[in-house]
């Protein structure tokens, strides 16, 4: 059958289960669930697949709230499309991640309906923990993405983009021990904490002022002591080491370690840094299938802002950078929300619950199901998009 009326068909697909994709992704923007804790999200996502007889394993290459479902024809391109639906603490789904888990839910559910006419093999595969933890990298440790040829999502946004500007990350939890004592009484007795992380983050207030305009250090003091009249004896913290790639975040991660150290030396503080397992990659786009991508965005009606027109400095990280790193993926943006509403804040969690969210979850369904197909029926897509893969990444190479 011709490719067009295979795109006919999914979109309609998508379209007939409209109003069940939009449950979905309120119940699960109406309950948000940090990392690794997705248990309801995970729940409703499986079911649905479950309810279009599609079998489904959970948990998923080691981790519990991860799931898959595989079905199509094994030896046909293996596609994989990529569900998150963990949320921020506080401002639940100020990311949009119920829109990214419907979209590839749809998407799924709508290639499953061409039956034996699917000319892939198709993976709807549930990734916990994108926000922390790199769910994607233990995932791709546990074997999730062998055997797979292209791995695709869609992520919300303000403007309509085909890709996402990434940077590697790595995170570090930060503990200063010292010895408690009365602040007044007795302070030369006390060994303060505090001062040990505060001299470390006045370091790296100083250290900003000479890294590159692709690098950023953040972090927030998640204890500082328990009374004003009490020599603190614990002071702990949480940061982000970003960087353009992975060769440039490892050496700002040991002058960031430099900057801790130099707070213990200081005041007589023991520290203890636990870097995460795992950081997160910069993202590597399959131009090709990104393109294929958009064209199928368009004929939706989105508009796509000129990425090289995007302000200086605008960049995020995501685990989908290690995916990049190991199989041709790509990860555009959908708009959800107005232009000048921005990820990670309250407002945008607004409007993932909104039409706009729902919108943009149907939209992007689609355009993620007639991509699939794109790149199933057509071999110079996929010989130019494992080209670009290979010329890109090497043998990991950066």
């Amino acid at each position: 059958m011709a490719l067009e009326q295979l795109k006919a068909e999914v979109c309609a697909a998508v379209d007939r289960m409209r109003d069940e994709l939009i449950r979905v992704s309120r119940a699960i923007h109406a309950r948000p669930e940090l990392a690794f804790q997705e248990v309801e999200a995970a729940r409703l996502l499986t079911e649905a697949l479950r309810a279009a007889g599609l079998s489904v394993e959970q948990p998923a290459y080691g981790l519990e709230t991860a799931f898959v479902a595989r079905f199509g024809a094994e030896g046909e391109p293996a596609v994989a499309l990529l569900a998150e639906y963990d949320a921020l603490p506080e401002i639940g789904h100020a990311c949009g991640h119920n829109l990214i888990a419907t979209a590839a839910l749809g998407a799924g559910l709508a290639l499953a309906e061409l039956g034996e006419r699917l000319p892939a093999h198709i993976h709807v595969l549930g990734t916990p923990a994108e926000e922390k933890g790199a769910g994607k990298e233990l995932l791709a440790q546990g074997g999730a993405f062998e055997g797979i040829d292209a791995a695709m999502m869609v992520h919300p946004s303000g403007v309509n983009l085909i890709s996402m500007p990434c940077i590697a990350v790595a995170e570090v939890d930060v503990v200063f021990e010292g010895r408690a004592a009365h602040a007044s009484a007795m302070p030369e007795r006390g060994i303060n904490a505090l001062d040990a992380m505060m001299i470390a983050y006045q370091s790296i207030a100083a250290l900003r002022q000479h890294i590159r305009v692709t690098e950023r250090i953040h972090g927030i003091i998640t204890d500082g002591g328990r009374a004003p009249n009490i020599v603190p004896e614990r002071a702990a913290g949480t940061f982000y080491v970003r960087a353009r790639n992975a060769d440039e975040l490892a050496p700002l991660k040991e002058r960031v370690a430099a900057c801790f150290r130099a707070g213990a030396e200081a005041t007589g503080a023991r520290l203890a840094l636990a870097w995460s397992p795992a950081d997160y990659l910069e993202l590597r786009d399959a131009t090709p299938l990104a393109e294929a991508y958009q064209r199928n965005a368009e004929r939706l009606g989105r508009e796509f802002f000129p990425i090289d027109k995007l302000p200086a400095g605008i960049q995020g990280s995501t685990d989908m950078g290690n995916v990049s790193h190991r199989v041709p993926s790509i990860h555009p943006m959908i708009a959800a929300a107005p232009p000048h509403v921005l990820v990670h804040n309250a407002e945008f969690a607004h409007y993932a619950g909104s039409p706009s969210g729902d919108a943009a979850a149907i939209d992007g369904a689609k355009a993620l199901a007639m991509t699939a197909l794109d790149f199933a029926c057509d071999a110079d897509l996929r010989q130019r998009t494992r080209a670009v893969f290979e010329r890109v990444n090497g043998r990991f190479e950066t």
